[in-house]
């Protein structure tokens, strides 16, 4: 198979200290316990590909960004359709308000980008069984994107994760757990087994490539606005990969001269009932400490710790931005809001990005004719859903009854 323009990764650096690792080897965490991050040789990068060259790529998913990424075989990069998400506005809340559309993506969520990257280098690397923690979507894309590459996937969810989200990972083949606790509780698990089963842990931020994966919204958000960015972005964040994977991204491009205007306000939206993030904003503090009794209906942003709280906390800052929490009563009425108004139906999280933007104007922070992005991570037909049908016939049979 003829092999496209290769890709340009010089080494892995520790997200805390810098230090240097080798790529193209298996990898962890750093020896300072914090998430690894692949760097490029964008000189030579910048060199060799050009944005016209991306955009002209012929694949309409993301891996036309190959260049940009660390799969170096083709044959390694394992895909199920993948499709560039659109950028829906919504004119009757804002005149520049677009929610870019992540639901689009195979398994019905963006962690399709991260876990795509993610199985594929570890088919790259020659690993043969995975193992995560997951609220759900994460779970189901790496049990999808492990069966399409023929390896073993086993996935530990809390108890109350969605069941659609449950079945949805078993019946893609991986080994599927309930476990009476919430997604550390899952990670522990997963941590103690690694030795004893062999498994790889491909727990958010515990290896490099899933930030890769997500980092391609943040290059496929600037494609689609000409080489630009928006004002503000706002993104439901649990585990904030991609809020630092789009951060990076922006740097990137940046750096090779393909990205224009300023870069974008990041707002990283939480719920109420779990808001590690948003205290540690507040507070100013530098990491977020475990949030107790974690609770809320967006059941992808209930993670109580996260292992890239510094990294999620520096981008907030050094974009100007904020961190916003949001309750559950406000999630389920803007969903529902915009559904019947506006015919989008958002997930839970993907309506926390609309409440956010909705408190951010009314308290001047950002005016309403800003350009604004909000990100709608999965499709809302993977959530659960009121009841509104009424019986027909009613009464005397006529309509209205």
């Amino acid at each position: 198979m003829a092999e496209p323009v290769p890709t340009f990764v010089s080494h892995l650096e520790c997200s805390a200290t810098g230090a240097a690792y080798p790529a193209d080897t298996v990898q962890g965490l750093s020896d300072a316990g914090k998430p690894l991050l692949v760097r490029y040789d964008l000189p030579a990068l910048g060199a060799a590909v050009t944005r016209a060259d991306v955009a002209a790529a012929p694949d309409p998913g993301f891996w036309r960004y190959a260049p940009l990424l660390p799969v170096r075989k083709a044959a390694n990069r394992l895909s199920l359709g993948e499709v560039t998400t659109p950028l829906v506005p919504l004119p009757r809340r804002g005149a520049k308000l677009l929610v870019k559309d992540e639901g689009r993506l195979p398994t019905g969520s963006f962690k399709a980008r991260g876990l795509a990257l993610g199985v594929s280098m570890a088919k790259e690397l020659g690993l043969e069984h995975l193992a995560m923690p997951t609220n759900g979507n994460a779970g189901a894309a790496m049990a999808a994107y492990a069966a399409r590459g023929g390896l073993r996937a086993t996935v530990f969810c809390p108890a109350d994760t969605p069941e659609i989200n449950v079945r949805e990972i078993a019946l893609q083949g991986a080994e599927t757990y309930r476990v009476d606790g919430l997604i550390h509780d899952c990670g522990k698990l997963v941590g103690a087994g690694k030795a004893e089963q062999g498994w790889f842990d491909l727990s958010t931020l515990k290896e490099p490539y899933r930030i890769e994966g997500k980092k391609t919204m943040g290059i496929e958000l600037v494609e689609q606005l000409g080489w630009r960015l928006p004002e503000a972005i706002f993104y439901p964040t649990g585990g904030g990969t991609g809020l630092i994977g789009m951060w990076k991204a922006f740097r990137e491009l940046r750096e090779l001269g393909w990205l224009s205007g300023p870069l974008p306000r990041m707002v990283a939206v939480q719920a109420a009932g779990c808001a590690p993030i948003v205290r540690a904003w507040e507070n100013g503090e530098t990491h977020a400490p475990l949030w107790e009794n974690a609770h809320t209906v967006a059941a992808g942003i209930r993670v109580p710790v996260a292992v890239g709280d510094f990294m999620i906390l520096d981008a907030v800052r050094e974009s100007g931005g904020w961190a916003e929490a949001v309750d559950d009563a406000e999630i389920l009425a803007e969903r529902d809001r915009i559904a019947s108004e506006d015919g989008l139906l958002l997930c839970p999280e993907g309506a926390a990005t609309f409440a956010a933007w909705r408190r951010a104007v009314a308290a001047g922070r950002l005016a309403h004719d800003a350009e604004a992005v909000l990100f709608n991570c999965a499709t809302g037909l993977k959530y659960p859903m009121p009841d509104l049908a009424r019986p027909w016939p009613a009464g005397d049979g006529t309509a209205g009854g």
